[in-house]
């Protein structure tokens, strides 16, 4: 089959006095924000060359059609697809949520206390139905204090433009206009009747919060709240003890928060504290007193605490600990329950409100674990919480835990209905020196019958950004590759958290290439560990994961086998210079404004992965992308494939899959979800010569 060929128009582009061709910089509209939101909008040009891509992407898989289809049964063979979560317990009901085989999405129950009668108030398959539309996501879902109301938020592009419909739970009818172009979060007022939403401006932006009469309409919504950084994005919450509301404005790297009380008639939101570039901080209210989750003087974060807002006169209540991230804060009447995480583990810690004492809990011998907790009701009044935890090889279990007593019991563990034994399974925890010398954290899954003699193929996947941590959690997809001799590998390195604020600080801005480079010793310090050999290892990694997986790609082919790379953010400089668009600004504390500072620009030209394309051999490689995602834009991927196809000296495949109706998360649904994991293993199983 012919190998698809994008137009070339030359344009010279010019910043900072430097000078640099892009052949494919007409792929990107200027009205690509009306694009998101309107396919039929998108250039013929661009269209055709994206559908030849496909067909492209299509004949040369065309033998792992089949084997796609195999994947796709084992997967879903392990989701127990009859499934119910646990229930929690509000003022007159219990709420829960099921998912049936036969549908892509869950359906939310309730039944009153004390009564049998089980009432179904949102059906997500139903609704999509409904709306004859083939993308279908949901953004909130929520019912309001008095249980009268469901208010939810739809997005039917991917683009993340959410509208909003309020519906009355016993007559099922709307009984509101829908508010278009939201961010999607609903937020009720506690007299159920007003809710509160953030609005997105011109740029995809959430800049304000709008106070909506229920009943009205959204044409008389108040303003309540306005941000005038195009850095900045806004949202609402309640506080734990249901007193006031939060107004919370942040880029990635500072915050601030406003609050009024909950019975203003008026709500005019009052500074807490005025920003301070660097500092975030959160604010919660709880039994009379104010706390507040900071990293000001704390680079890993504390908690303080004080009584009075208008003084806050605040004092230690959590003191910081170094390289150890303090979480925030749950609260019961009895006690007051935390997190912390370290060296990319996670702990839980409990303190009795009466003697003071705060203990660890523990509840598996299992070292790489993930554990979470959460509330079994609204009234605070209970010494009983939901504990939970997994591993990379043991799935999901929760126990009904009695803070009092420590007595426990199993009442959910995730069910494998195709099977699963943990005790086939191996994981290490180990540490590898990068570049300059700090040790990455590397989470290995492998089977216990894959030997270590540097034959086996290694799947190495990696992030490293946004200060998000990639958490040892289970993952019953990735065992269709371990179960096939893949090892799989999650690279915990620098731009996540898993080490604390510094981890992340020394992963970004002028030292982002630390994130390529540890990557790339992880890999290396696999090879000399005899794990997998040069030339065996499939890299994988999504978005700013993608930008990863681009970098390395350039720098260091030659230990690649194949590269995977989902939505990447890969034509990072030119995203960079364009202020217009919806990340851009908010960004500038995470990549840099190379607009603006000369060093911030030569710094990212010298990484961005299409920028720095060259001429030589590149590994196997997979790029996935959609047409509506807002986040990395199509035409990053779109530019990047075919100015490698330009440049690339060898004969492997150079695949480029564009979904034409998704957004950044791809597919919508459990079985689009599971489509594209199975597309992208098949891919990862047939360079590895396994199919």
């Amino acid at each position: 089959m012919k190998i698809p060929q994008l137009k070339k128009i030359p344009e010279l582009k010019s910043c900072h006095n430097i000078t640099w061709e892009d052949d494919y910089s007409w792929v990107h509209q200027k009205n690509i924000l009306e694009v998101l939101k309107d396919s039929s909008k998108l250039l013929p040009e661009v269209r055709k060359y994206l559908e030849e891509e496909n067909s492209y992407t299509e004949y040369n898989l065309k033998d792992t059609k089949e084997y796609q289809k195999k994947l796709f049964e084992e997967i879903k063979g392990r989701i127990k697809l009859n499934d119910e979560s646990l229930r929690f317990k509000d003022t007159q009901y219990e709420y829960w949520t099921k998912t049936t085989a036969e549908g892509n999405y869950s359906i939310k129950l309730r039944k009153k206390f004390n009564s049998d009668h089980i009432e179904e108030i949102w059906n997500g398959d139903r609704e999509k139905e409904k709306l004859k539309t083939e993308y279908f996501g949901v953004g909130d879902l929520e019912v309001s204090y008095n249980d009268k109301y469901l208010g939810y938020s739809l997005d039917l592009k991917g683009s993340e433009y959410y509208t909003i419909y309020l519906r009355d739970i016993s007559s099922k009818k709307l009984i509101t206009e829908k508010i278009e172009d939201t961010s999607g979060s609903i937020t009720f007022s506690l007299d159920d009747k007003y809710f509160f939403y953030s609005k997105l401006d011109e740029f995809h932006r959430p800049r304000k919060i709008f106070r909506h009469k229920i009943g009205s309409s959204p044409k008389n919504d108040e303003l309540i709240f306005e941000e005038k950084s195009d850095a900045f994005t806004v949202g609402i919450s309640l506080s734990s003890d249901e007193k006031f509301f939060f107004i919370t404005t942040s880029d990635h790297n500072t915050s601030e928060q406003y609050y009024f009380d909950v019975n203003e008639n008026k709500p005019k939101p009052k500074l807490i504290k005025k920003r301070k570039k660097g500092i975030i901080y959160s604010v919660n209210s709880w039994n009379g007193l104010f706390y507040c989750h900071t990293n000001e003087n704390a680079e890993d974060f504390k908690i303080e605490k004080c009584n009075d807002l208008s003084k806050q006169n605040w004092e230690i209540y959590i003191a910081p600990k170094n390289e150890t991230l303090i979480g925030g804060l749950i609260f019961l009447n009895n006690w007051i329950i935390r997190g912390e995480k370290s060296n990319a583990l996670g702990k839980l810690f409990v303190k009795n409100n009466q003697t003071e004492i705060e203990e660890e809990l523990n509840f598996t011998d299992e070292k790489v674990i993930v554990p979470s907790v959460s509330l079994i009701q609204r009234d605070r009044n209970t010494d009983l919480v939901y504990l939970s935890y997994s591993s990379p090889k043991t799935p999901n279990k929760t126990y009904l835990y009695n803070l009092k007593t420590k007595d426990k019991k199993l009442i959910k563990e995730q069910e494998i209905p195709s099977g699963h034994s943990p005790d086939d399974y191996i994981v290490e925890r180990l540490e590898c020196p990068s570049h300059d010398g700090r040790l990455v954290p590397i989470t290995i899954t492998r089977h216990k019958k894959t030997k270590i003699d540097g034959s086996a193929n290694l799947l190495l996947y990696g992030y490293g950004s946004y200060g998000s941590s990639m958490t040892p959690d289970f993952s019953s997809t990735k065992f269709s590759l371990v179960d096939r001799d893949i090892i799989w590998v999650t690279a915990h390195i620098r731009g996540g958290m898993e080490r604390g604020m510094k981890w992340w600080k020394e992963g970004k801005l002028l030292n982002k290439k630390n994130t390529f480079e540890d990557y790339i010793f992880v890999a290396k310090y696999l090879i000399e560990k005899k794990y997998s050999s040069k030339g065996k290892i499939i890299g994988m990694g999504g978005s700013a994961g993608g930008l990863l997986m681009g970098a390395v790609v350039n720098q260091s082919p030659e230990f690649f086998l194949g590269v995977i790379m989902a939505v990447p953010f890969v034509d990072s400089l030119t995203t960079n210079l364009d202020h217009s668009l919806p990340l851009t600004v908010g960004e500038f504390d995470e990549f840099g404004n190379a607009k603006d500072n000369e060093e911030h620009f030569k710094y990212i030209f010298s990484y961005a992965p299409y920028n720095n394309i060259k001429k030589m051999d590149y590994p196997h490689m997979l790029i996935t992308t959609s047409l509506s995602d807002n986040r990395v834009l199509f035409d990053e991927p779109t530019k990047f494939t075919a100015k490698l196809r330009d440049f690339k000296t060898d004969n492997n495949l150079l695949l480029l899959k564009t979904e034409m109706n998704a957004g950044h998360g791809g597919k919508s649904g459990r079985d689009g979800a599971i489509e594209e994991i199975a597309f992208d293993y098949a891919f990862a199983l047939k360079i590895s010569e396994k199919i």
